[in-house]
């Protein structure tokens, strides 16, 4: 009996699943409001549970290896156990909270070049599970990271691509196991001293910890390299500051103390990402007692390969 349950409950005859989003965008530390409706098979279903979660593409680095896998990182059981008459009709009603940290996938109505989410249901029948239906969630910028995106672009940055790093940032407060990296190419004015600019938001309730990392041009005598800085704005400082003032500012000094810092503490070492370098060598500020936290990274040059052109406006990117 257990066999045909399990076929019912993947086969045909079984109970179907199909979950209505009222709406699918939304934005950290908000919430995503719908409905999952059930409806029975062929005979009487004993439901375990049903089961919400968002899920993402997270790029995974081994050993000398680089993958991207799905993974889920925020999940809420909507319903416990519950018999499904057949062909019974059952709306289930939810309210998913967003966590703060969840990455940014839309901007300005454009979709990232490089981010996926959704959300997953899952129907738990007799041991076995379903995970078929799965629906696509827009997450939207804050105020806050909307007005440091805009500062980019004023300041002349095209939009590259962005993804999600397994891992932690070291001596950064994060709840989930992956950080967002956006990537810009370097707008003229700082294509001297800067190729691109990695920019990740940790969000809070709180505010926002902004890291730069930002891939040095080499000079006479002196290879390329990376630097990076840390700082801390809050949700209130929205529309108390010049914005693109701001991240120049945070450009200049992130640039300019990096040399300094090295010689003083060496290269880090640490989790690796993509380049063969990493935030995860990240070294708390404060431990340096340097306001901002500027850090050291490793002694390396990049290659960049492809063409990936495009205007920072289209947040799309170019495939």
């Amino acid at each position: 009996m257990v066999f045909k349950k399990m076929l019912s409950a993947f086969g045909v005859g079984g109970p179907s699943v199909d979950t209505v989003l009222t709406n699918p965008n939304t934005r950290p530390g908000l919430t995503l409001d719908g409905q999952v409706n059930l409806v029975g098979g062929d005979s009487e279903a004993a439901i375990e549970q049903v089961v919400i979660g968002l899920v993402t593409r997270v790029e995974v680095e081994g050993h000398d290896t680089e993958y991207a896998g799905t993974m889920e990182f925020h999940r809420m059981v909507v319903s416990g156990p519950l018999q499904l008459a057949p062909k019974q009709q059952l709306s289930i009603p939810f309210q998913l909270p967003v966590p703060w940290e969840t990455p940014i996938t839309d901007v300005y109505g454009q979709r990232l070049h490089g981010m996926t989410m959704g959300l997953r249901t899952e129907l738990a029948v007799a041991r076995a599970v379903d995970k078929s239906d799965l629906d696509q969630v827009a997450v939207h910028p804050l105020p806050v990271h909307e007005r440091i995106l805009e500062a980019f672009q004023r300041l002349g940055f095209r939009f590259k691509h962005a993804d999600l790093e397994r891992g932690h940032i070291r001596g950064v407060q994060q709840t989930l196991p992956f950080y967002q990296e956006i990537e810009f190419f370097a707008s003229p004015q700082y294509a001297s001293t800067i190729r691109e600019v990695e920019l990740t938001f940790v969000t809070s309730q709180r505010g926002v910890e902004v890291i730069l990392e930002c891939d040095k041009r080499g000079g006479f005598l002196s290879a390329g390299h990376d630097a990076f800085g840390r700082y801390q704005v809050s949700h209130a400082d929205v529309d108390r500051v010049d914005w693109a003032q701001v991240v120049d500012g945070w450009l200049r000094e992130t640039t300019s103390r990096y040399g300094s810092l090295r010689s003083q503490y060496g290269p880090s070492h640490g989790h690796g990402h993509g380049r063969g370098h990493g935030m995860g060598g990240m070294v708390a500020g404060a431990a340096l007692g340097v306001a901002g936290g500027m850090v050291a990274g490793e002694m390396i040059e990049d290659a960049f390969e492809g063409d990936f052109g495009g205007d920072f406006g289209d947040f799309g990117g170019d495939e």
